[in-house]
C-alpha cells in the first residue's frame, strides 16, 4: 500500500502506526531480534491488598449496637435494673451483632496480614526491591475508552471502528502489563507470577504458540487474559482486507478452539494497522485495539511519551536470552522495581474495559 513499517503518523494516507524506528527494516517473525510496607502514597494501609475497607460501616454497625444495647448507666451512678421483655431481647440482639461485627473485622484483618506477608515472601524469594503494590478494586463504572488522538483512520467514528489507544483514562496510580506473541515459553515466568499474583494480559500469535498450547493455557487457568494478536504477525497494512480478514478472524477461530474464547481485544502486529485492519477486526468480534505507551526489557525501558503516566500500557515479550540480555523474570523485576518506586500498582486490564 505504500506504506513502510515505522513511519510516523501523518506520512502518509490511511495507516496509523505503533511501531519503534528499528522495526522500519520489514516485518520481524514472532517479536523484535533483538514504601517498605507496599502501600501507595495516600492509600491507606488497609487497603494496599486490594479490598477497599468497609471500617466506617463497620463502626457505624458497632455504634448504632452499642446505642442499642443501652449500655449507658443513669445519671445516679446505679447500674439500671435489666430490661424486660422486648426491650432486653433487643439488648441481646445489639449485643450479638456488635460481637459478629468485631469478629468479622478481625477475620479480615488477619486476611490482610496473610496475603501481605505471602506477597512479601514472594517478593524477596524472586529478587524485588520492594514489595509490589496491590491496585484497587475494579471501577464499579468502566471509563469510556477512545481512539488516541492521531491515531484514528479513515471514517473512525462513521463506521464504530474499535478504538486504538495506549492508556486506560483513569486517575489512580496504575499501569497494565501486556506480553505479546508467544516464542519464549519459560516455566520460571510462570512460576515468579503464579507466586507475585501480578495481572497481565497476553496477546498470541498462533505460529509461535502452536508448538505448546498447554503453556498458555496455564497462563489462563491463573488468571490471566489471552487476547488476538494475529495468525502469523504480519504487516497488515502491507495486506488487503480479505487477507487481513483472514490473519485476525482466523486467529480468533484458534482462539476459541483451544482456549475456549474469541477475544474481543486485538492488538496489530507492530502497533500498525490501517483503516481495513480495524473493519477486519470488527467483523470478527473485536471490540478493542489497545497498543501500548511504554515497552520494557530485561536491562531497559522505552517510551512513546518519555514517562510513565497513571492508566498506560506496557509492552513487553515472550522472549529470552536469544533475543534479550536476559530472560523473562528478569525483565519482570525490571518492570516491577520501576513501577513499585514510583508508587504504580498493576492492574488487569480487562477490568476496564
Amino acid at each position: 500500500m505504500g506504506a513502510r513499517p515505522g513511519a510516523r503518523v501523518g506520512e502518509r494516507a490511511g495507516v496509523r502506526v505503533g511501531a519503534r524506528a528499528d522495526e522500519r527494516a520489514g516485518v520481524r517473525v514472532g517479536a523484535r531480534p533483538g514504601r517498605r510496607l507496599g502501600v501507595r502514597p495516600g492509600q491507606r494501609v488497609g487497603q494496599r491488598l486490594g479490598v477497599r475497607v468497609g471500617v466506617r460501616a463497620g463502626l457505624g454497625v458497632l455504634a448504632v449496637a452499642a446505642l442499642a444495647s443501652g449500655c449507658a448507666q443513669p445519671a445516679s451512678g446505679k447500674a439500671a435494673a435489666p430490661a424486660a421483655g422486648p426491650v432486653a431481647g433487643a439488648a441481646a440482639g445489639a449485643h450479638a451483632l456488635r460481637g459478629t461485627a468485631a469478629r468479622a473485622l478481625d477475620s479480615y484483618a488477619t486476611r490482610l496480614r496473610a496475603a501481605y506477608a505471602a506477597r512479601a515472601a514472594a517478593a524477596k524469594r524472586w529478587g524485588l526491591r520492594r514489595v509490589p503494590l496491590t491496585p484497587p478494586a475494579p471501577p464499579a463504572r468502566k471509563p469510556h475508552i477512545t481512539v488516541r488522538k492521531g491515531f484514528e483512520v479513515d471514517d473512525q467514528e462513521e463506521l464504530n471502528l474499535p478504538p486504538v489507544f495506549t492508556t486506560i483514562p483513569t486517575d489512580e496510580k496504575i499501569v497494565f502489563l501486556t506480553i505479546d506473541d508467544g516464542a519464549e515459553k519459560d516455566p520460571a515466568f510462570l512460576r515468579m507470577m503464579h507466586d507475585l499474583k501480578i495481572p497481565y494480559t497476553a496477546f498470541l500469535s498462533d505460529f509461535l504458540v502452536k508448538d505448546d498450547y498447554g503453556y498458555f493455557r496455564q497462563i489462563q487457568s491463573d488468571g490471566h487474559t489471552l487476547n488476538n494478536h494475529t495468525l502469523t504477525h504480519p504487516y497488515l497494512p502491507a495486506l488487503g482486507y480479505a487477507e487481513q480478514k483472514r490473519e485476525i478472524c482466523g486467529m480468533q477461530d484458534v482462539m476459541e478452539k483451544q482456549f475456549g474464547r474469541r477475544p474481543t481485544v486485538f492488538r496489530p502486529p507492530f502497533g500498525n494497522y490501517d483503516q481495513d485492519s480495524l473493519r477486519a477486526a470488527k467483523s470478527c468480534g473485536i471490540e478493542y485495539a489497545p497498543i501500548w505507551n511504554e515497552e520494557v526489557f530485561p536491562d531497559h525501558w522505552e517510551y512513546r511519551d518519555g514517562e510513565l503516566h497513571p492508566g498506560d500500557i506496557v509492552l513487553s515479550h515472550f522472549q529470552g536470552p536469544k533475543e534479550w540480555k536476559g530472560t523473562m523474570p528478569d525483565m519482570v523485576r525490571r518492570f516491577l522495581d520501576k513501577v513499585t518506586a514510583e508508587g504504580y500498582a498493576v492492574a488487569r486490564l480487562e477490568d476496564y474495559l
